[in-house]
């Protein structure tokens, strides 16, 4: 060694040599014990001869850290490969985390309590070293690094080029929440999807309902705590419907570190509520003592818990325990609550409600009346029995005003028309029969019907003449009978009137040529 040869090493070259002189043989030593001065260069050929402790392995020592980087996910088991080759200064081999004043000793295997173990133990050669349960702050650069005892301590001597660690993290199962308070059909309401603790931050949400996509927010990542991972929070808005007793949503989660997606589902039913619809149908009247049931359908409603209160004018009757709702195929709730009483005097008009308490909002209610026939009888003051009276009474009241006003305008017609008929300047004539006891009038082929008859107001007698149009209908008659004194006629209907009297045929009147009409002037004497 550098430094001096020590006196035992010299002296066992000298034994070793006596020893082979004490086997029969001319020992050298004994030749060279006449010449002591030559002793310290016997010493340093045989130094010489012998190479120096470490020279060789320091030389051809040599540390290999083959991996570059590494990908690990989160939980998951780390493995840092390193190895050396024989010999070597003595000395530990550490794995270190980081260069410089900031590093970390990830393995010692002095220190027991190291996060490092070791794959291989009691290995002189590899020192490759295992890191379970990975964190994501475990990300960093890793260094095998051989160390040589010295004068203060352990000197570095050789280290490894490093190995790059990268630590993906899961997302954490995501989770879904919505409104604190149960909400009725018809309002929006938000949904909120989280999920944490993942690297990298590349992560892709996506919302469902019934399996079907809906359009929602972009998803809002942040750094988390530790600042090796990152934190997401994505939100939808749904318009909840009466329907939605069994639906649901889905939030679905993709990330790198994935291989199927992760997914969590919220039932609408938590947070819907749908108020019921209260139905009590009336009742007509009922028989004396008769016992009349009423009943009162809740439906549609939920959820299922509902309370049900019967008032008789207001005041709460003893009815028992509510009865159990019956779901329908849509995951709604019906209800049928009845109560019987018996039909006596004392309860006409009594008016009985359903009150319906349903998860503690305002009470909803229907009521109906009960109405007491007197015996043996239907009939009722009801007021749907008097409402049919009425529209009866006013039916039956219009028709009788309508056939009055028929017969008063068919009456007025007839008066009007028998006024008109008596204040008319034409009347008609009518032939008479042939009478077998007074002389016929010779047969006219132009017989009068019509005459306009003019009556003047002369006393004098005037022979009665006739005048006949052979183109006209019209007749002029002159009477010779005069008519009484008080008589002041200027019209007259003329019926069965006889043209001629006499058995001679009556001068023709003048006619005008001009006129249809005939005058007949009946002039007194």
């Amino acid at each position: 060694m550098p430094g001096g040869l020590s006196p035992p090493f010299c002296s066992s070259v000298v034994l070793v040599v006596d020893a082979a002189a004490g086997a029969g043989r001319k020992s050298p030593a004994m030749e060279l014990l006449p010449r002591r001065p030559a002793w310290p260069l016997t010493c340093l050929v045989l130094l010489s001869l012998r190479p120096w402790p470490g020279a060789d392995a320091q030389a051809g020592f040599q540390l290999h850290q083959p991996q570059k980087e590494v990908s690990v996910i989160a939980g998951e088991t780390l493995t840092l490969s390193c190895t050396v080759t024989e010999g070597g200064p003595l000395g530990p081999v550490k794995w270190l985390k980081g260069w410089g004043s900031g590093n970390q000793t990830i393995y010692d295997q002095k220190d027991l309590s190291s996060r490092g173990k070791r794959v291989v133990d009691y290995s002189s050669t590899d020192f490759s070293i295992l890191i379970s349960d990975v964190r994501p702050e475990d990300a960093g650069t890793y260094y095998c690094v051989k160390f040589r005892k010295g004068p203060t301590g352990d000197e570095l001597y050789q280290r490894g080029n490093g190995t790059v660690v990268v630590v993906q993290a899961r997302p954490s199962n995501p989770t879904v929440s919505g409104p604190s308070d149960r909400v009725e059909p018809g309002k929006t309401v938000s949904f909120t999807c989280k999920s944490g603790g993942f690297f990298p931050s590349n992560i892709s949400v996506e919302w469902l309902k019934d399996r079907i996509p809906i359009r929602s927010q972009l998803p809002n990542v942040t750094p988390g705590p530790s600042n090796f991972t990152y934190n997401m929070s994505s939100t939808v808005t749904v318009t909840l419907q009466k329907d939605d007793i069994r639906s649901e949503l889905t939030c679905q989660v993709r990330h790198t570190t994935l291989t199927a997606p992760l997914m969590r589902s919220y039932h609408l039913s938590q947070i819907l509520r749908v108020p019921p619809k209260v139905v009590m149908e009336p009742l007509g009247p009922v028989g004396l003592n008769e016992t009349v049931s009423f009943s009162c359908d809740v439906q549609g409603f939920y959820p299922g818990s509902v309370t049900v209160t019967w008032l008789e004018n207001g005041q709460e009757m003893n009815t028992g325990s509510t009865p159990l709702p019956t779901e329908t195929s849509k995951g709604l709730f019906d209800l049928r609550s009845t109560v019987s009483v018996q039909a006596v005097l004392e309860k006409n008009g009594s008016v009985f409600t359903c009150r319906v308490v349903h998860e503690g909002q305002d009470p909803l209610s229907s009521s109906t009346t009960l109405w007491v026939a007197a015996s043996g009888q239907k009939e009722s003051n009801s007021p749907y029995t008097n409402g049919n009276s009425l529209f009866i009474y006013v039916a039956v009241g219009v028709v009788c005003t309508v056939l009055a006003l028929l017969v008063i305008a068919i009456l007025y017609l007839i008066r009007v028309k028998q006024s008109k008929g008596k204040s008319s300047p034409s009347a008609r004539l009518h032939e008479p029969e042939k009478s077998s006891g007074t002389t016929t009038q010779d047969s006219d082929p132009n017989n009068m019907t019509y005459a306009d008859l003019n009556f003047t107001k002369e006393k004098k007698n005037v022979q009665r003449v006739i005048e006949v149009s052979q183109q006209s209908e019209y007749a002029c008659i002159q009477g010779s009978q005069a008519p009484a004194s008080n008589d002041n006629l200027t019209y007259a209907d003329l019926d069965m009137v006889h043209l001629s009297k006499a058995p001679r045929r009556p001068a023709p009147c003048p006619e005008e040529t001009t006129s249809e009409y005939a005058s007949v002037q009946i002039q007194r004497q």
